[in-house]
């Protein structure tokens, strides 16, 4: 067995049936039952599962090469509010594919919405990854950017959704050496970050030709 499939998801001897409508707002909630095989003479086990149906997202890390920065935004989120009382956060650009939409042409479009910038460059996907799946089935498509952070606005957001984000631009070397100070705290921003960390030195190199 290789590392790749060690660490690989799979699709799980499982019993899945559903969904049950619980709820049709913002987002759908299901309830879904799972049926579990025997394990170890444990018998079946059945569990019932709350799901919040986010689907396909994208997320975009935007740099800017001549002036060594990144951009991120601050929005505010009610959930973070609820859980720890600041709600409102430091994130990368992120947003969910619209339908017939490809992955790119969404990362292209979330980047205008909350930045107001244009990419003069977009790389190929990067990763792909799934922030709660405990409970959502979110799944988003990682993204790097080039952008002339010169051309920051004040504010952005979408209009039609709603949306309030305020862009600005940091040294990516002091975006990385937050991650030492763990004051980001949430999936999207630490992936990126780390993302950064890993690959600082291959910037110019991935968005080169794209």
């Amino acid at each position: 067995m290789t590392e790749a499939d060690l660490f690989a998801p799979r699709a799980g001897e499982v019993a899945l049936d559903g969904p049950e409508l619980l709820h049709d707002g913002y987002r759908k909630l299901e309830l879904w039952r799972v049926t579990l095989p025997d394990a170890g003479g444990r018998g079946e086990i059945r569990q019932q599962r709350e799901v919040l149906r986010a689907g396909p997202c994208v997320a975009v890390i935007a740099v800017d090469l001549e002036r060594d920065e990144a951009v991120f935004i601050r929005q505010f989120r009610a959930p973070a509010a609820l859980a720890t009382g600041a709600g409102e956060l430091v994130e990368i650009v992120a947003g969910r594919m619209e339908p017939g939409e490809d992955a790119a042409e969404a990362a292209r479009r979330e980047l205008e919405e909350e930045t107001g910038l244009v990419p003069l460059a977009l790389s190929k996907p990067l990763l792909t990854f799934l922030p709660t799946p405990g409970i959502v089935d979110e799944h988003a498509t990682l993204f790097l950017a080039r952008v002339d952070a010169g051309a920051l606005p004040e504010h952005a957001g979408a209009a039609d959704e709603h949306e309030l984000t305020r862009p600005f631009a940091a040294p990516i070397d002091a975006a990385i050496a937050s991650l030492d100070g763990a004051v980001a705290t949430n999936a999207y921003l630490l992936i990126g970050l780390q993302w950064l960390a890993l690959n600082r030195g291959r910037l110019r190199e991935l968005l080169a030709g794209e």
